[in-house]
């Protein structure tokens, strides 16, 4: 149950990569939804981590309470977990009227444009070695925090 439950995670933060690169292709680029997906895919990763290690988590959309308790069980992701703290705001920002409409182009295409994967390292993999679908196509949390922060640093 775990494993299906972490890959349903994986699986729809992938979803929300794809969403957010199909936005940038729009003509005009819809920037405010792909922010939104950056944000949406960080979370969902993040709910994936947690919910592999079998930690419970409430419903929200806040990636800096989510990254505390992923550092909980692997300090080493607490420098790249900062970094998404940014990402949180994407939840809602942009989402409705009255708000600032659309972030910067390049913030948005830069976030998704970063794909160099991670140095090998105990940085807590959402993909687990011993669950070969996980292992073999899935990136890590923090290949995903790198690609999607990158403007935020």
């Amino acid at each position: 149950m775990r494993a299906a439950d972490t890959r349903a995670w994986l699986a729809r933060a992938r979803a929300d990569l794809r969403g957010a690169e199909i936005d940038l292709t729009a003509s005009p680029p819809l920037l405010g939804d792909a922010a939104f997906h950056c944000q949406q895919a960080v979370e969902k990763a993040l709910k994936a981590f947690l919910t592999w290690h079998d930690r419970p988590f409430r419903k929200t959309h806040d990636l800096v309470e989510l990254g505390a308790e992923c550092v909980a069980i692997d300090a080493t992701l607490e420098p790249h977990l900062r970094a998404t703290a940014p990402l949180t705001e994407y939840a809602w920002r942009y989402r409705y009227p009255g708000e600032p409409s659309e972030p910067e182009e390049s913030e948005v295409r830069q976030a998704l444009d970063q794909r160099e994967p991670s140095s090998p390292s105990s940085l807590g993999e959402c993909r687990p070695k011993r669950i070969p679908d996980l292992a073999a196509r899935r990136p890590t949390v923090l290949e995903w925090h790198r690609h999607l922060t990158r403007a935020h640093r």
